[in-house]
């Protein structure tokens, strides 16, 4: 297993992204020299864009696309990548668009009657710097103290 830092974009650590197949995926945006080795040993690698709230677009750099498919042959389930903090504290929490990270992967290769595939199996991220997501629907709420008036 090896470790890569960079910028993380659209992290579905924790809880898998169902767009399509369930998936635990990140776009890991890292250095051009990391980008062109990845690139030439036949790994994803893309141009990352992200929108803005005006609709314009703004290149983030290039990222390398790590992933954990959910379901696996015969039935089997793939567990969830493990999610640390700095410290290699647990932890449950969205990883914002632009935090610094350090994911753990393995590079698989395979064969079969359709070609040769291989990819970046996606085993643990350690958050360095955590960009918040925004509040969720209710996380701001506090509830009332005893005798507290609205």
């Amino acid at each position: 297993m090896a470790i890569l830092e960079g910028k993380a974009y659209w992290a579905s650590v924790t809880t898998p992204n169902t767009t399509f197949e369930p998936v635990y995926t990140v776009d890991l945006v890292v250095s051009d020299e990391v980008a062109d080795d990845f690139n030439s040993r036949g790994f994803r690698v893309k141009n990352l864009t992200i929108k803005n709230e005006d609709g314009s677009e703004d290149s983030v750099g290039r990222a390398v696309v790590i992933k954990r498919k959910v379901n696996g042959t015969n039935g089997m389930v793939r567990p969830a990548p493990k999610l640390f903090d700095k410290d290699k504290n647990p932890l449950d929490t969205i990883v914002g668009n632009g935090s610094t990270v350090r994911v753990q992967y393995n590079e698989w290769e395979t064969e079969n009657k359709y070609g040769q595939f291989k990819g970046l199996d996606f085993q643990a991220m350690q958050v360095v710097d955590l960009v918040s997501v925004k509040a969720g629907d209710g996380d701001e709420l506090d509830p009332f103290a005893d005798g507290e008036e609205f």
